[in-house]
């Protein structure tokens, strides 16, 4: 997660999935297409495995909600979610065409299903995507699994109890040593049932320890604006309008396709 001093990562979130032009197609081709036309280096998205073994770029358990067709995924073919339509004209895409339509890209990926943890370790290593990507689930179980499969190589966000420890801690020091040093960023809301995740805090503790704090999903410029005064390193937005606007203002803009500039 390379990151030039007093930049900040920019993430669209599910291809920047509330940006008027294109809501309605979160997670397709067309979202990412936008994002990256924007300037997005870092885009977010899910994975879960269809019945026949396939990774999909797809948020929800079931096609229900963005999609003219149901089902659950992991009772589906591939052929079976092709026939469906997000926002009545996107194809579902699967994870392999995302990562070859977009080859100077890099992915956040949260792993949304258990039985995706070893196809995608697969995939990561026979395309060499070493680097390209940083893996996150709220399953500790997937992303202990995951981080085994892939011996470490691979960088991944906290699971739910290295983010208290960073939160809970009195010092960076008990942070780390409760936490341990296998994930690269604490990627976590803002806030949590009333309570302040992304506290002042949490991110000292984090960047004493060399690790990122990236925070989602922020799609309100007064919002984006306080965490970014707390020095946070990254964050996740639908708005992808509006958080560009903002890095814009502040100086704080980064892409590698498009340098510091709009």
């Amino acid at each position: 997660m390379y990151l030039p001093p007093g930049k900040v990562l920019a993430f669209a979130h599910r291809g920047g999935a509330y940006h008027p032009e294109i809501e309605g197609l979160e997670n397709t081709l067309a979202a990412f297409r936008h994002a990256a036309a924007l300037g997005y280096d870092y885009l977010e998205t899910d994975v879960h495995l269809t019945a026949d073994g396939v990774l999909l770029a797809f948020h929800d358990e079931v096609l229900d909600r963005v999609t003219d067709q149901k089902g659950a995924i992991r009772d589906l073919t591939l052929a079976d979610v092709r026939r469906a339509r997000i926002g009545g004209r996107e194809q579902v895409p699967t994870l392999v065409e995302l990562l070859d339509a977009f080859p100077a890209a890099r992915f956040n990926i949260d792993l949304k299903a258990d039985d995706a943890v070893e196809p995608l370790a697969t995939l990561i290593r026979e395309r060499d995507l070493w680097d390209r990507v940083l893996i996150g689930s709220f399953s500790r179980r997937s992303i202990r699994r995951f981080r085994l499969l892939t011996e470490g190589r691979v960088p991944t966000s906290a699971d739910l109890w290295q983010v208290l420890a960073y939160r809970l801690a009195p010092t960076a020091g008990i942070a780390r040593l409760l936490a341990g040093t296998s994930f690269a960023a604490l990627q976590i809301p803002h806030r949590r049932k009333g309570l302040v995740v992304a506290t002042p805090g949490l991110v000292r503790r984090a960047h004493a320890t060399g690790r990122h704090v990236h925070v989602w999903t922020v799609d309100d410029p007064a919002e984006m604006n306080a965490l970014l005064d707390r020095g946070v390193d990254g964050l996740f937005t639908d708005r992808t309008d509006l958080l560009k606007d903002v890095l814009l203002e502040r100086g704080q803009w980064w892409s590698e396709q498009g340098g510091t500039t709009a």
